[in-house]
């Protein structure tokens, strides 16, 4: 058998095994998982979509949503994201991917969350008895993530692409890594303030062959539990599945004779562990393949919901440089999160 025939053989198993890691996941309930900073996804492009960007997502920055998107990678590239987050959280986020002659393409990523300042409070004497400040110790601490991670994709035939990726996580809720609490009523024991855990992305990108029809799938953060003080939790596992194609442009669905302008459209099933099936939607306006607008919507969130965002892509010399922003609604009182990204690629 040679390969062709037997990735198109293994396309629909590795489908129904990636729906068969996520239905266990629908059972979760609600504010049941850890490490909620693993949902949010470094991307500038693929927040502007709505993030439905399981298909999309190519290059260096596959590696936060689909690793199977590093096989399509054209030279060495660098990418960066700072994301202006809830409150006073912010996060950051780096990927560098480099093609492996002959055997596929390598990827790395680093992410780093801040939550901001907390001031410490506590029950014990004498804070609890201070009449201008009850409870108040006067000391701060900040509590950070962290996602170190590495994930390799290879092109099994010219139209069907696998990916991997390992990754440890790691968070701290204090600044000290260990506090005397009570465990149970008059009982005291030293306990651990942070957590971390190794977990393993899974992801395939399928080229139809029709015009610019593409699909895209994958699972992360798969892996086991990870233990705060007493009690452990399960970890954000997200299933997606996508099929992206342009509407105008070259070889389009409909209106396939335009060579300046393009008009995609994208769609995700989205089914994380801890709640309902959502769903994405982006559209995405190109223009010579230099500047680009974008639009999304989140479905079945209790805040998110219309994202939009905006892009321009310029090469100097062989050095291709993007920068992208995007803006998500998320409501009243919360506000909205933006995100900026640069990538550059080498020649």
């Amino acid at each position: 058998m040679n390969i062709r025939r037997w990735a198109k053989k293994a396309l629909l198993p590795f489908a129904l095994l990636c729906w068969q890691v996520a239905l266990p996941a629908m059972a979760q309930k609600v504010g049941s998982t850890s490490m909620q900073f693993l949902k949010v996804i470094p991307s500038a492009r693929g927040a502007g979509l709505g993030e439905a960007y399981s298909v999309w997502a190519c290059g260096s920055e596959a590696v936060f949503w689909n690793p199977a998107g590093l096989s399509k990678l054209e030279g060495t590239e660098f990418f960066t994201t700072y994301v202006d987050w809830l409150f006073d959280a912010q996060q950051g986020a780096l990927a560098l991917a480099t093609p492996l002659r002959g055997v596929g393409a390598l990827g790395f990523q680093l992410q780093y969350v801040d939550f901001g300042e907390f001031e410490e409070t506590s029950n014990a004497r004498p804070y609890i008895n201070d009449p201008d400040h009850p409870g108040f110790t006067g000391r701060t601490f900040r509590p950070f993530g962290a996602v170190l991670g590495v994930s390799y994709a290879r092109e099994l035939t010219d139209k069907f692409s696998v990916g991997i990726g390992m990754k440890y996580a790691y968070q701290s809720l204090f600044s000290e890594r260990e506090v005397t609490a009570m465990v149970r009523q008059g009982v005291y024991e030293q306990v651990k303030t942070w957590a971390g855990g190794l977990l393993f992305d899974f992801g395939i990108r399928y080229n139809t062959g029709y015009r610019t029809i593409h699909i895209g799938s994958s699972v992360q953060n798969f892996g086991a539990n990870v233990k705060f003080a007493k009690e452990s939790h399960p970890v954000p596992l997200l299933f997606r599945f996508g099929v992206g194609a342009d509407l105008l442009g070259p070889n389009a669905l409909l209106l396939p004779n335009h060579e300046e302008h393009r008009l995609g459209m994208v769609f995700d099933i989205f089914h994380p562990n801890d709640y309902d099936q959502q769903m994405h939607l982006g559209v995405e306006y190109e223009f010579r393949g230099l500047l680009a607008l974008r639009a999304g919507y989140k479905f079945n969130y209790d805040y998110d919901g219309l994202t939009l965002g905006a892009g321009i892509k310029y090469s100097v010399d062989g050095l291709r440089m993007r920068l992208d922003w995007s803006y998500g609604d998320m409501g009243t009182y919360l506000g909205n999160v933006q995100r900026i990204s640069v990538g550059m690629t080498l020649p």
